[in-house]
C-alpha cells in the first residue's frame, strides 16, 4: 500500500482516538490491489483474506468496512446483488457511477460531471455538505429483455457480456467469476 494512503488512514483514525490495526492494514491492501472497477462485499473481502492466510473475523469485517465507509476511506454501494459492496473511494476527477443490470448483476461505471456539479449546487443550496455522490442506475441489458424477461429466464441466468467479463476479471487477477 502506497505510503501516503496508509498515513492519511493512520492519521484519520488516530484523530478519532482509533488505532491502525493489522486487520485494518490489511483490508486496506485488498482494497488497493483491487483492480478499478471490482467490488467486494464484505463476504468475499472475507474470504479473500482467508485465502491469504490472514485469520479476521467477519464481524471485524463488517465493523472495519462500517467504519471506513463512514471516515470516507471506503465507499459503500448498493447495486443488484441485495447486499452491500465496497470499493476505495478515490477523490474527484475518479468519481464514478454504476450502471446495473438487476438480472445478471453486470455493472457498467461511467463518468459524469454534470451529476456531481449538480449535487454540489443542490448541497450548497440547502446547507449541507457533500460526503458523496453516487448515482445508480438500475436496469436489464438487451440480452435479458431478448430472452424474455423476466418471465422465461431462471433466476440465476446471467448474459454473454456479464459471463465475458467475469473471465476476463478472473484472467487479470486470479478470481472465479463468481468473485467479482
Amino acid at each position: 500500500m502506497p505510503v501516503d494512503i496508509k498515513s492519511s488512514v493512520k492519521k484519520k483514525l488516530n484523530a478519532r482516538g482509533w488505532r491502525m490495526t493489522p486487520q485494518r492494514e490489511k483490508i486496506l491492501e485488498i482494497f488497493e490491489k483491487l483492480p478499478r472497477g471490482n467490488h467486494l462485499s464484505a463476504e468475499e473481502l472475507h474470504q479473500k483474506l482467508l485465502e491469504s492466510g490472514d485469520k479476521v473475523s467477519l464481524s471485524t469485517i463488517y465493523r472495519s468496512v462500517k467504519l471506513m465507509t463512514k471516515m470516507g476511506i471506503l465507499r459503500e454501494l448498493e447495486l443488484a446483488e441485495g447486499h452491500k459492496h465496497y470499493e476505495l473511494k478515490h477523490p474527484y476527477p475518479h468519481h464514478h457511477h454504476h450502471i446495473v443490470c438487476i438480472q445478471c448483476n453486470k455493472t457498467i461505471e461511467f463518468q459524469d460531471d454534470t451529476i456531481l456539479k449538480h449535487s454540489l449546487k443542490q448541497c450548497q443550496k440547502e446547507d449541507f455538505q457533500l460526503i458523496d455522490c453516487q448515482l445508480t442506475v438500475m436496469t436489464i441489458c438487451r440480452e435479458a429483455v431478448e430472452m424474455g424477461w423476466p418471465s422465461t429466464l431462471p433466476s440465476d441466468w446471467r448474459c454473454s457480456r456479464s459471463i465475458a467479463d467475469s473471465n476476463n476479471k478472473k484472467n487479470s487477477n486470479g478470481n472465479s467469476p463468481e468473485e467479482k
